[in-house]
């Protein structure tokens, strides 16, 4: 009877490993594949070597923990779905100084951006320092402002990061109690 239980549970681990593993090409994302391949694995390994009864249960279920372990680390060391060392957007802050296009024109109150970096969906609503941005304007956001609308200004103009770093400390200091400011080093914005 035992034997009959090795045999079965063998074909049964590859049915289920194979299942899991076609299970995760409808649902990419590593929810099945880790588990799939053990199974299959084990499946395979359980047919080709039959060993019955107790210890042929024990080899099957230590095999699936081994092969699951080893593709637990591949999949995690070679990075199949990608993603891997790029940059997730944890929080609204990590948004800050990252660039994209205008896809509708934004003023101080309306508008939308397609961010470069933007995660699984680039789009937000976006509102201008000052003025209108056109529509295919390359933006850089200064404010991610803690949901999905962004405060964003052109790229175009003439002002580089350093211009952009000196307005942003001056409207510090002015804001603050520090009233010194350098309006030599003002952006010309024109």
């Amino acid at each position: 009877m035992l034997d009959w239980i090795g045999t079965n549970l063998s074909l049964f681990l590859l049915l289920a490993g194979a299942g899991l593993v076609v299970a995760e090409a409808f649902a990419p994302g590593a929810h099945f594949i880790v588990l799939g391949v053990a199974l299959l694995v084990a499946g395979i390994v359980g047919l080709l070597l039959p060993v019955g009864g107790a210890a042929g249960a024990a080899i099957l279920a230590g095999l699936v923990l081994g092969v699951g372990a080893l593709t637990l680390y591949a999949y995690r060391q070679f990075d199949f779905y990608g993603g891997k060392g790029g940059e997730q957007t944890s929080d609204s802050d990590s948004l800050r100084g990252a660039t994209g296009r205008v896809t509708e024109r934004v003023t101080e109150t309306d508008g939308e951006v397609k961010l470069d970096e933007g995660g699984f969906n680039p789009y937000y609503q976006a509102r201008s320092v000052d003025g209108e941005i056109a529509e295919g304007t390359e933006v850089m956001v200064v404010d991610p402002g803690g949901g999905n609308v962004l405060t964003v200004e052109s790229l175009t103009g003439g002002v580089d990061e350093i211009d952009r770093q000196l307005a942003r400390e001056r409207r510090r200091d002015e804001d603050g109690d520090d009233e010194t400011t350098d309006r030599e080093f003002e952006p010309d914005t024109a």
